[in-house]
């Protein structure tokens, strides 16, 4: 028998992968124990979605070894690409998916993986008994898996209390500071990015792009590569992962976020933004319209990088509309969510499955 209060979250490889996903696991894991829950974390070695004999094999080692009626937060990463190993479990336990997006939403996968990916979801999500999503969004995608809408619930994710950026100012510098915080996927849109700024030279600007170098190393390299054939080499700053303290330095530092991604379940990096009261150049999707609205940034169509030029053109020339965007970014600071309250949500979900 399983005590109440008792849950074991899955995750594909380490809970400390700086990626939104795992950042969102993180809060909701910390912010259970803070209300008195007991976590169990087993992490699934591997690359996922695309695991390894030997990760299935520890996959369904892990579900295997849980007693009966555990209730069971299976990240998505791992639970869509491990379909039979859920379905195998799911009469004893009590698995709950958490789906930040559909695998096969993915940016850039050829059509047979796309399917493959899709097809491999869909079974898995036939395991489960209830289906967490971080955004209404990814809630309405899952109407073609075969996911009832009762069998669903949105948690979003919530942000931490962050003080104002005071921006390019305090460091004594010129042009105005330009921050994205996302992995180096396809599926964030840096490349789109760098040719807008390239149609730009003469404006005062300077980008730092914060996030994960490893995860596709041939993109990257082709990133670096239109970077200097642009000439940009001194104005585009790829520093990889980062540790809080010197994140918050970047926050800090800047005085507009950018994320020119094609798709996103949520936005929590917009979120982290305009926590810090900066304005938004970004693309209307997940929930990143909804978060950034009229008045707090600037919204163009996702791989639109002539859109994307024209509204980081005008915020970074006309310094009115910039301040006028981080007022508007400021009082959206007071609709953002917590992470107590995204946890006490998800708890009362766990809650609710039925044994």
């Amino acid at each position: 028998m399983v005590p109440a209060g008792h849950v074991a979250f899955v995750v594909p490889g380490s809970i400390d992968t700086r990626t939104g996903g795992y950042g969102y696991d993180r809060e909701i894991i910390a912010g259970l124990e803070r209300s008195g829950w007991t976590v169990h974390v087993h992490e699934i070695p591997g690359t996922f979605p695309l695991p390894s004999a030997a990760s299935r094999a520890a996959a369904g080692a892990t579900l295997a070894g849980l007693p009966d009626g555990t209730r069971v937060v299976v990240d998505g990463l791992a639970l869509g690409a491990l379909p039979d190993e859920a379905l195998r479990e799911a009469a004893r336990l009590r698995l709950i998916a958490l789906v930040h997006h559909p695998l096969a939403d993915e940016t850039g996968l050829p059509a047979d993986e796309r399917a493959r990916l899709e097809a491999s979801e869909r079974r898995a999500l036939q395991a489960v008994r209830h289906v967490v999503v971080t955004s209404p969004r990814t809630a309405a995608t899952l109407d073609r898996y075969g996911v009832a809408p009762g069998s669903i619930t949105v948690i979003e994710p919530g942000t931490d209390p962050a003080p104002q950026s005071r921006g390019s100012r305090s460091a004594g510098t010129r042009d105005v500071e330009l921050l994205c915080v996302a992995t180096l996927v396809p599926r964030k849109g840096h490349d789109v990015l760098v040719r807008a700024l390239a149609a730009m030279p003469d404006a005062p600007w300077h980008l730092t792009c914060v996030g994960g170098l490893d995860r596709d190393e041939a993109w990257v390299a082709g990133l670096r590569a239109a970077v200097a054939a642009a000439g940009l080499e001194g104005r585009i700053a790829f520093v990889g992962e980062l540790g809080r303290e010197p994140l918050d330095a970047c926050y800090d530092a800047a005085d507009v976020f950018v994320l020119p991604t094609w798709y996103e379940g949520y936005g929590m990096a917009v979120a982290e933004a305009l926590a810090r009261g900066l304005p938004v150049v970004s693309t209307a999707t997940g929930a990143i319209a909804d978060l950034v609205g009229t008045d707090a940034g600037i919204l163009v169509p996702p791989g639109d990088a002539a859109a994307l030029m024209r509204g980081l053109d005008a915020i970074v020339s006309d310094t009115a509309l910039r301040e006028r965007l981080a007022s508007g970014a400021r009082q959206a600071r007071g609709r953002l969510r917590s992470w107590d309250d995204a946890a006490e949500r998800m708890a009362r979900t766990i809650e609710g499955v039925d044994g």
